[in-house]
C-alpha cells in the first residue's frame, strides 16, 4: 500500500477543510475515498464539489462497514467522537477523531481501551501540536534548565464567535448536542497544549459563565485557578466574546519566563535561580539580573495537513504521530474538572469523581432545550486557527 484511502465522517466546518486540504494535495499519502454526513444539504454539496471517485454515504456506519476505506477521520458533533472510532477500531479501520476526544472521560475510557487492544492506529487532530512555538516551549520547560514551573498563566480570548455561529447548528451550543461551550469546542487545543507542555494540575477551582455574551445554554466565558503538584499555580481565562481578543500564554520558570504572544516566543533568563538568589541576596528590593536569549524554532507549522501527514506516515511507516489518540483525555480531564468546578461551586481535585461528573451533565441534558429549526450553515474555518 503507498496511499491510504480515508473517509470523512461529517463534512461540515472542519470535514470539508480537511476534504480540500487532502484533494489539494498537501497530503500526498492520503486518498479521499469516502465522506458521509446525515444532512442531505452536505451530501449534495459533496456530489457537487468532490470528485466522482469519492463514495458518498448518508452516515458514519454506511462508510464504515462499505469496505471502502483503510482509514475514517470523525468530524461529527462531539458525543459520537467515541462511538464512531469504536467503530471503525473494531471493523478493522485506522482511525482519527477531530478534537476534542468526546464529552465526558468515562465514554473515551472505553474508547482508549478498545484502541489497545486494537492493532490499528488512534490519532487525534491536534493540530497546535505542529506550532514550533509550542513545541519549542515544551523542549524548554521539559529540559530542566530552567528549573520547576512556578506559574502559568494563559489567556486565550480570541476564539471569537457570533450569534450566527451559534445559529449554525441545532445541535450547536447545547448541553445535548454539544456538551459544553468554549471549554469542548475552542479550547481543547489550549487545554491540550497546557496539559503537554505543562502536566495536569492537581486542583481546579473554575467559574463557568453559561450565555454571559450570547443567547446559548453552554458557557461562553471561562476563568479557572490551577494548582499543580509542586505547588506551581496558574490560571486559565477564555471567552468568546472578546474583540480583539487576546492570546498569551505565559510560563514562569525558576530561572526564566516564557511569553508566547503574537506568533513570537520571548524568553528572558535570568543570571541565578530565583530560590537560590531569594536566599542569597543581601538586597531586600533588587530583582535578579537576566537578558532576553534568542530561541532557534525547528519545523514549520503545518497544522491540519502535518496532522494528516503524520497519520499517513504512521499507518504506512510507523513514523511518529503528531498525538497519540489515547492523549485526548487528558485535556478532556481539565475541561471536565472546570466544568465540575463551576456546578459545585468548588475546588475539585484531579482525578475527581468521573460519575458524579456523568450524573450532573445528564441533568444538564434532561434540560437543554431545543432550537427552532434552523437552516445548517458551513463556514470557511481558514481563520479560526493558524500561527498561534
Amino acid at each position: 500500500m503507498d496511499k491510504v484511502k480515508i473517509g470523512i465522517i461529517g463534512i461540515g466546518n472542519m470535514g470539508s477543510a480537511h476534504c480540500q486540504t487532502i484533494l489539494a494535495g498537501n497530503v500526498p499519502e492520503l486518498e479521499l475515498a469516502a465522506v458521509a454526513d446525515l444532512r442531505a444539504s452536505r451530501r449534495a454539496w459533496a456530489q457537487e464539489n468532490l470528485p466522482g471517485s469519492v463514495q458518498i454515504y448518508e452516515d458514519g456506519d454506511s462508510l464504515i462497514d462499505a469496505g471502502c476505506c483503510d482509514a475514517v477521520l470523525a468530524a461529527v458533533p462531539h458525543y459520537d467522537h467515541p462511538r464512531l472510532v469504536i467503530r471503525a477500531l473494531q471493523a478493522g479501520l485506522h482511525a482519527m477523531s477531530e478534537k476534542p476526544a468526546g464529552v465526558y472521560t468515562s465514554q473515551v475510557r472505553e474508547m482508549n481501551r478498545v484502541a489497545a487492544a486494537s492493532d490499528k492506529v488512534f490519532a487525534l487532530m491536534f493540530n497546535q501540536r505542529t506550532n514550533p512555538l509550542y513545541r519549542k516551549m515544551k523542549e524548554l520547560v521539559e529540559s530542566g534548565k530552567y528549573g520547576q514551573i512556578k506559574r502559568v498563566n494563559w489567556i486565550i480570548t480570541d476564539w471569537y464567535r457570533s450569534q450566527a455561529y451559534y445559529n449554525s447548528g441545532g445541535w450547536r451550543a447545547t448541553w445535548a448536542g454539544e456538551g459544553g461551550g468554549v471549554l469542548l469546542n475552542q479550547c481543547p487545543h489550549n487545554l491540550d497544549l497546557l496539559q503537554w507542555i505543562c502536566g495536569l494540575p492537581v486542583k481546579v477551582r473554575a467559574f463557568c459563565h453559561n450565555g454571559k455574551w450570547h443567547h446559548i445554554e453552554v458557557e461562553d466565558d471561562v476563568t479557572a485557578y490551577l494548582e499543580f503538584a509542586n505547588g506551581a499555580t496558574g490560571v486559565f481565562v477564555t471567552s468568546t466574546a472578546d474583540a480583539p481578543g487576546t492570546n498569551r500564554f505565559e510560563i514562569t520558570l525558576e530561572q526564566a519566563k516564557l511569553v508566547c504572544e503574537q506568533g513570537h516566543l520571548s524568553v528572558y533568563e535570568l543570571e541565578i535561580n530565583e530560590r537560590e538568589y531569594c536566599f542569597s541576596t543581601r538586597e531586600g528590593f533588587q530583582k535578579p539580573g537576566g537578558r532576553y536569549v534568542e530561541v532557534e524554532l525547528q519545523g514549520e507549522n503545518s497544522q491540519h495537513a502535518g496532522v494528516l501527514r503524520a497519520f499517513a506516515a504512521n499507518i504506512l511507516r510507523g513514523e511518529p504521530l503528531v498525538a497519540r489518540g489515547e492523549e485526548g483525555i487528558r485535556g478532556l480531564i481539565l475541561s471536565n474538572a472546570m466544568h465540575l468546578s463551576s456546578w459545585l461551586d468548588k475546588t475539585v481535585e484531579i482525578p475527581f469523581d468521573e460519575d458524579l461528573f456523568l450524573k450532573m451533565l445528564k441533568e444538564r441534558q434532561s434540560r437543554s432545550g431545543k432550537k427552532e429549526a434552523l437552516p445548517e450553515v458551513t463556514f470557511d474555518t481558514s481563520a479560526s486557527y493558524g500561527a498561534t
